[in-house]
């Protein structure tokens, strides 16, 4: 059994909608990014990498080349998955937390579940999502941005 974590973090001031694994948690705001931006996805994708020791996100997706600007996170992390199963791992379970001050997780936490557990090759009994705040304080508990940090486990085979 491999552990790995992953962080990613987004400002507000993107193009709508916010994502998290693929889902619309708030359409009224974007976030700053390369991508579309998922920071969930980001984060599930840096874990998995980082069990694996596989690299980063940001070695294999850089976000200065330019066929990255836009793309669908899900699909991204879709590629690590099938890297991560080329290197002799599978997934055993991932835990999500997204730390954000106004943007509200629980109406989307079963959508997010499904998600992720669809991409990841698991059952949903292997997902968990939840959520905090930061009670007011620094950038996210100013609503600036938002942020996820992720665990996964690996198991050989």
């Amino acid at each position: 059994m491999r552990v790995g974590l992953g962080f990613d973090t987004h400002r507000f001031g993107g193009v709508p909608p916010t994502l998290m694994a693929g889902v619309v948690v708030d359409a009224e705001r974007g976030v700053d990014a390369t991508s579309d931006g998922d920071v969930a996805a980001h984060a599930v994708a840096d874990a998995i990498l980082g069990a694996g020791a596989l690299g980063d996100l940001g070695s294999l997706f850089p976000s200065d080349d330019a066929r990255w600007r836009g793309a669908d996170s899900m699909a991204l992390l879709e590629d690590v998955v099938a890297r991560t199963a080329a290197a002799g791992f599978r997934i055993g379970s991932v835990d999500v937390t997204v730390i954000a001050e106004r943007v509200r997780i629980a109406p989307h936490r079963e959508a997010i579940r499904t998600r992720l557990a669809a991409v990841l090759g698991v059952d949903i009994g292997a997902v968990s999502v939840k959520a905090t705040s930061t009670d007011g304080l620094g950038f996210i508990g100013g609503d600036e941005g938002i942020a996820v940090l992720a665990a996964a486990v690996l198991v050989e085979g």
